[in-house]
């Protein structure tokens, strides 16, 4: 049967309309806006690879209302936990570049789980536009209060330890991993699911101890039950001073968590900085500025390029010092 040559033409015509339309999208990300006059366009998605409750997540809430006032429109945020915020940050990359697709990403994700899957899984920062940085926070290694262990000494003495971590992949256990490495101490990771339950094993003895983030460990520092033995920071942390640092006690081992603002690859400038602007000024009200300080976080608001730098890094550190001293985090898979 043959074709008509109107049938052709008008066949011609599509696939030429069709072409038209993706090469207006670009080769990248489709639905990208170059100009930002139209944004934002409705909600902005604000997407959290973790479960809601935890840090990440109370940060990212904490930051939501402010901004939507500011761009006047919603900004939800969506919870995708999987993989430490894999999950999530694989789903973002694939997102239109236009600015409304968002996501609160860890540093430990893109330095520290990347170090647990093969590179071609790993989360690469260059893959996303930095917004923002928000803020970052440290780990402290707790005992429960009755159990004796007060100081890397008496860890030392103990044998064989147990010790909780936040998950596979997480500043968590790299910093447990690498102290106990470094002071010759006999342990076996436990990992858990976030920091709660971590908690709660050290508080039921069912392990040893345990590196937290101090905001979720405070409160049970300041009631008495666990004992805080070490921070994992340069210095020693304004909200625990009279605590050392791992670095004090004669190990080299500065791990802490940070969080930034990402977006999709080639996101346009214009709506890079409507969005940073935006941030900023809910980084200055009294409710975030309390926020930060009631859950222990020092601010780290850097720009893009910035963070960007600081957090490559990290990346470096972290992969020399798991190969320097034969740190296995294991896998995430």
């Amino acid at each position: 049967m043959t074709t008509s040559p109107t049938r052709r033409l008008r066949a011609l015509a599509g696939v030429a309309v069709l072409a038209l339309g993706l090469s207006a999208c670009g080769g990248g990300n489709l639905g990208s806006d170059d100009s930002g006059e139209n944004f934002p366009d409705g909600a902005i998605n604000l997407t959290v690879g973790q479960d809601p409750g935890g840090s990440t997540d109370l940060i990212a809430r904490a930051l939501a209302n402010p901004v939507s006032d500011d761009l006047g429109v919603e900004v939800p945020v969506l919870n995708r936990p999987g993989a430490n915020g894999a999950l999530a940050a694989k789903e973002l990359a694939s997102k239109s570049a236009n600015g409304q697709e968002l996501m609160v990403m860890n540093l430990s994700l893109v330095a520290i789980t990347s170090l647990t899957v093969p590179e071609d899984d790993a989360i690469n920062l260059e893959d996303y536009t930095v917004i923002t940085g928000i803020s970052e926070d440290d780990y402290v290694l707790v005992s429960n209060a009755d159990s004796g262990l007060n100081t890397i000494d008496d860890l030392k003495g103990a044998g064989a330890l147990n010790y909780a971590t936040t998950g596979t992949g997480t500043g968590s256990q790299l910093s447990s991993a690498l102290l106990f490495q470094l002071a010759e101490i006999d342990g076996t990771a436990v990992p858990f699911d976030g920091g709660s339950p971590a908690l709660t094993a050290v508080l039921g003895n069912q392990v040893d101890v345990a590196s937290i983030q101090l905001g979720e460990a405070m409160p049970q520092i300041e009631a008495g039950t666990i004992t805080p033995i070490v921070t994992f920071a340069a210095d020693r942390n304004e909200f625990l001073d009279d605590v050392p640092t791992a670095v004090e006690e004669g190990y080299d081992v500065e791990v802490a968590q940070a969080r930034a603002i990402v977006g999709p690859k080639d996101m346009s400038q214009d709506v890079v900085d409507q969005l940073r602007e935006a941030f900023t000024k809910a980084f200055e009200t009294d409710a975030y500025t309390s926020f930060n300080e009631q859950n222990l976080l020092r601010p780290q608001e850097l720009d893009g390029d910035e963070l960007t730098e600081v957090w490559n890094q990290s990346v470096e550190t972290y992969r020399q010092l798991t190969e320097e001293y034969g740190i296995d985090l294991g896998s995430t898979e």
